[in-house]
């Protein structure tokens, strides 16, 4: 009883680690380092510019809507210092490309198939953001996407633009 005891008292202490490392504003972004098309993709490869990073999965209907928009905020914003960065967190390789095939990316896309990106990220529903500052701290995050968030989601990032060196 006594080593049941002990061994639900760790995975609890585990579970309460795990729910206070979660995202919050001002807080350093955690680091990734996954495979894209052109090599490994690392957050710290972005120090210094503005990063918005994008949880996103074959099977999400929200994320087809979401892609020509960051497109658009790439090309728009690109140049002053921003970096979209989808995360594909599909199992199979080839659901991934099939998606990019229809909705193409004008951005770094990286592949994390074990999933430990979103679940250091805390992220809980596709698509998932989150906007990292050029110093490598949180600023926002935001779950979902609708043609309604469009407005808002660019305002953030052009007043994140600011901080750009």
């Amino acid at each position: 009883m006594k080593r049941i005891t002990t061994v639900f008292l760790a995975a609890l202490a585990a579970l309460v680690a795990q729910q206070a490392s979660a995202l919050e504003p001002g807080k350093p972004a955690p680091a990734f380092a996954l495979n894209g098309p052109e090599g490994t993709i690392k957050l710290e490869q972005y120090q210094g510019k503005l990063v918005y990073v994008d949880f996103w999965a074959s099977w999400c209907g929200p994320c087809r809507q979401s892609f020509p928009w960051m497109n658009e905020m790439q090309a728009r914003y690109g140049k002053q210092g921003l970096q979209i960065v989808g995360i594909n967190v599909d199992a199979r390789a080839e659901e991934a490309q099939s998606f990019l095939a229809t909705t193409p990316a004008r951005f770094t896309i990286a592949f994390d198939p074990s999933g430990v990106a979103p679940r250091s990220y805390g992220i809980k529903g596709m698509p998932s953001s989150v906007l990292i500052g050029p110093d490598g701290k949180v600023l926002f995050e935001h779950s979902g996407f609708r043609p309604a968030d469009r407005e808002a989601l660019e305002s953030r990032i052009k007043a994140a633009l600011g901080t750009v060196k």
